[in-house]
Parts: structure tokens; C-alpha cells; sequence
């Protein structure tokens, strides 16, 4: 089958191109958010094809990814064909409602023609998706290895643009987090952290690594702490507990159901949360036993060829 999508979610896409499918990722000279082509700092298969826009009228296209809104006139244009009448199309929702949950429509809410489908049980009950067909297709880790030492007694946050994205990431509960432990944040556009939140330097440094260094890096810190408000879940707590570190989390959107009893700690209550870090920074012993919970958690729950399996049902029921 040949596939047309997008490189949007470098993580997410990594795991779904690791299917047996030609997939057709678009590049334009350029390289901006609409040609990306092949990820540079993951690494894929070698049927992940680069197809110009030019190329792509005479590409054999079975089904067509989509993951967000403008890509359906996008797919059309380049393609000749509509997404959903002429080929098959599928919308990727990554991520949960950006206005309240009562008043957000869905773009793909107005038609039935290509299905809705959510990255977690959260975000597909949080979205109205009115007549679109939607389900669910959890998150897939390709798993990177136990590979966690905590030799470092600081907890790893994973954000990106944390000052442009203030609350939503849990930006502003930087401050409290970093009297309980150091913070090593990791992302991009993270310079200027500390400055921006009056924290010292070395209470909260910051590191925009490529992907073959973040998980190592993570690994050395003593915890992961998740101190996001409202998204999706995040691909790096997945990450997290498949290295086997022990989880410090608030407990919103589908935080519960990824993190149960014995991977770590989930709270809206910040003096739970500031007392775990506190425990797991003063106890490595405690702190590993959590996170080898964690690993166990995430493996049973988030493996790349469940992912995967569900992907390859629901492609068949829609190409079928």
C-alpha cells in the first residue's frame, strides 16, 4: 500500500512508518512545514519515499494520512484527488480541543467521509466530531531500553517553546518544582528559561538536543516531572517510563490511564507533587523501583507493534 502523509510529529510518525507500507512524504525545496520530507535526526526506513508536489499527480496514492486541517485542500492540490471521495483518507487528531471542551467542533465534524482518529480516549471524548467517524489509536513507542542510571539527582522536564506556551505546559509551576530539585528542561526554543521564570541558572538549565542524545540525557536525571496543564499526552512521558524512570505528573488529560499505581505519582495537588520529587531525589533506590514500574507500564500498554496492529485493522476496514 501506498500511503501519503505528512512529517508533522517527528515521534509519532517514526513509530508509523515502521509498518510495511510505502509511505510518500512530501518535500518541497524549501523544507518548510509543508515538505519536511524524510526526518534528519530519526531514523526511518528506506521505504519512507521523498515525492515533490509536482511528482505526486503521478504517484499511486491507497490512502491518505492527514493530521491537519488545511492538508485536505493541500492533498487535493498536489494530488488531483480528494481526500476521502477519490482516495481514502484518514485525519490523525493529535491533540485536544484549543477552546473548551463543550464549544470546540472538530474541522472534519461537518462530513463522513474520512474518519477521525484520536491519539487517546481523552482527546476523542473532549472533541465533538459530530457526523465524522471517530475512534482511537493509542500511542506507539519504539522501545529505546531500560536505559536509566538517575545518577544525576535533577528531574528532566521535556517541553517545547515553554515561554510561548506558559500555562498550557505548566511554564509557570516551573518555579515551585525547582525548590524541590534541579531542572534539566529539554526542547527546542527553551533558551532563556530561567531568566524568563528569576530562577538561578543552574536551578533550571536548559538543552535542545537531537533525538540520539535526548534519551540518554534523560536517563541520567533522577526523574521525569510532567507539569503540563492541557495537551495531548505527551509522547515524551511515554518516553520517560520506557527508559525507567519514575513519573512525577499533574493528573489531567489521560496522564491517569498512562501512569497507574507503582509508575510514580499523579496529583493536581502541587505539594504532593514538590513532596514526590522531593522522595525521589533523596531515595535512588525508591526511585528505580518506580521506574522499573514505569518500564513495565508503558511496555505492556504503548509498544510499537500493538500500534502498529491497530493501524494495519483500520487501514484495511478503510481501503477495503
Amino acid at each position: 500500500m501506498n500511503i501519503l502523509i505528512w512529517h508533522v510529529h517527528g515521534s509519532w510518525i517514526t513509530s508509523f512508518v515502521q509498518g510495511p507500507h510505502t509511505c510518500l512524504v512530501p518535500v518541497t525545496p524549501d523544507r518548510g512545514p509543508d515538505g519536511l520530507g524524510r526526518a534528519r535526526t530519526w531514523q526511518w526506513p528506506d521505504r519512507v519515499r521523498e515525492v515533490s508536489p509536482g511528482a505526486l499527480r503521478e504517484s499511486d496514492i491507497d490512502l491518505m494520512v492527514l493530521q491537519r486541517p488545511h492538508e485536505i485542500g493541500l492533498a487535493h492540490a498536489w494530488t488531483g484527488r480528494r481526500p476521502g471521495t477519490d482516495v481514502p483518507a484518514v485525519y490523525v487528531e493529535h491533540n485536544s480541543p484549543d477552546g473548551t471542551a463543550v464549544d470546540t467542533r472538530h474541522p472534519l465534524a461537518g462530513r463522513d467521509d474520512i474518519p477521525v482518529v484520536h491519539v487517546t480516549h481523552f482527546n476523542r471524548l473532549m472533541w465533538d466530531t459530530g457526523r465524522a467517524p471517530a475512534t482511537v489509536i493509542e500511542h506507539g513507542i519504539i522501545d529505546p531500553g531500560g536505559l536509566w542510571t538517575g545518577e544525576e539527582p535533577r528531574a528532566a522536564v521535556v517541553v517545547n517553546e515553554p515561554v510561548r506556551r506558559g500555562r498550557t505546559t505548566g511554564t509557570d509551576l516551573l518555579p515551585a518544582f525547582s525548590r524541590a530539585a534541579p531542572l534539566d528542561v529539554f526542547g527546542m526554543r527553551t533558551e532563556g528559561l530561567a531568566a524568563h521564570l528569576g530562577l538561578p541558572a543552574d536551578r533550571c538549565r536548559t538543552w535542545d538536543l537531537p533525538q540520539s542524545e535526548l534519551h540518554p540525557a534523560m536517563a541520567r536525571r533522577r526523574l521525569y516531572l510532567h507539569p503540563v496543564r492541557w495537551t495531548s499526552l505527551g509522547l515524551s512521558l511515554l518516553e520517560a517510563m520506557f527508559l525507567g524512570m519514575p513519573v512525577v505528573a499533574l493528573d489531567t488529560t489521560e496522564v491517569r490511564e498512562a501512569v497507574p499505581d507503582g509508575a510514580g505519582v499523579v496529583s493536581n495537588r502541587p505539594d504532593v507533587l514538590e513532596e514526590a520529587v522531593r522522595a525521589f531525589l533523596a531515595d535512588h533506590g525508591h526511585a528505580r523501583r518506580v521506574g522499573e514500574g514505569a518500564r513495565a507500564a508503558a511496555l505492556a500498554r504503548y509498544g510499537v507493534q500493538r500500534f502498529l496492529d491497530d493501524w494495519e485493522h483500520l487501514m484495511k476496514e478503510v481501503t477495503r
